[in-house]
């Protein structure tokens, strides 16, 4: 941990390895997004055609509230891919790891849990205070 608070910036086999983090990451948001937009895209497909009206009103209020709900993670997973590629390019400029308040270069074991992030755990503590 000493050594990491001297560094000023990440080795490039270090920033390899997080760009690889990153990039496994993006594939599983991608994937994920794609199957949520599929559902938004997609009809009722229940078959309620022959039900009676107050069933398949019910019905149709929970489809929506269902489309919204997807809606919502599409929309959140949508964010979470944008802030990957802007680690990315923090990665190819090599400024990655380094925290946007401090300064000081955010732990691995954090940017391993969060590759996204620009704060140090410190940083985004204090950010509530």
């Amino acid at each position: 941990m000493a050594e990491e608070t001297v560094k000023s910036r990440y080795s490039d086999e270090e920033l390899q390895e997080f760009k690889e983090i990153i990039l496994k990451k993006m594939a599983v948001a991608q994937d994920e997004l794609k199957h949520l937009t599929k559902a938004l895209q997609s009809e009722n497909e229940n078959g309620t055609d022959d039900t009676g009206s107050v069933y398949k009103t019910l019905e149709d209020g929970s489809s929506t509230l269902q489309k919204e709900n997807t809606s919502h993670l599409a929309s959140r997973l949508k964010k979470f891919i944008q802030n990957l590629e802007a680690a990315l390019v923090r990665v190819e400029n090599k400024t990655y790891g380094v925290c946007r308040v401090t300064g000081k270069l955010i732990s691995k074991e954090r940017l391993r849990a969060v590759p996204h992030t620009t704060q140090s755990i410190d940083a985004k503590r204090n950010q509530y205070k």
